[in-house]
């Protein structure tokens, strides 16, 4: 009897359990772990005056604020590319929490029309209010971010074309 008893008590619990988490799951209580989606698959690449970048894309107001800042690094010839809800603007970019020194090139209807070459990173707990802001002269569609020295090791200058056919 006993040898009868345990694989259908087992059985029991194991579809009274199945039940539970089916419940769970239906009423939104419940998350199944799911992949975390690789960054690599979600970067695009652009061209800049002839070279191939891999950018991953700033679309939203906090991606666009938090920008490089939780990141230790990039790989070579990576950056961020950030889109603003409309074009001709001139927003300020500040390097709050950076931890690396980064070029900036300032994209005006498909050609770089500026370049901050080799910003580096605020000193350690530096006042929001302290922080240097780096603004473009003129209005701007886009912004790339890179590692310092993607520009002068590609000789990217003012008035290279930007491919950005991937994006738009």
């Amino acid at each position: 009897m006993k040898q009868t008893l345990l694989p259908i008590l087992a059985a029991t619990v194991f579809i009274v359990l199945v039940g539970f988490l089916t419940q769970a799951n239906q009423n939104g209580k419940l998350t199944w772990p799911t992949k975390t989606p690789d960054k690599k698959e979600e970067m695009v690449e652009i061209t800049v005056g002839g070279t191939k970048i891999l950018v991953e894309l700033a679309k939203t107001e906090t991606e666009r604020r938090d920008g490089l800042s939780k990141k230790n690094g990039l790989e070579n010839n990576e950056g961020m590319f950030f889109l603003f809800p409309q074009k001709n603007i001139q927003p300020p970019f500040w390097m709050k929490d950076m931890k690396f020194a980064i070029d900036i090139i300032w994209i005006d209807n498909g050609k770089v029309i500026q370049i901050d070459e080799n910003v580096q990173p605020p000193e350690a707990k530096t006042l929001d209010e302290e922080l240097v802001l780096y603004t473009v002269n003129q209005p701007i569609d886009y912004v790339l971010e890179t590692n310092a020295g993607f520009v002068e090791k590609n000789n990217i200058k003012k008035n290279d074309l930007v491919d950005l056919s991937s994006i738009e």
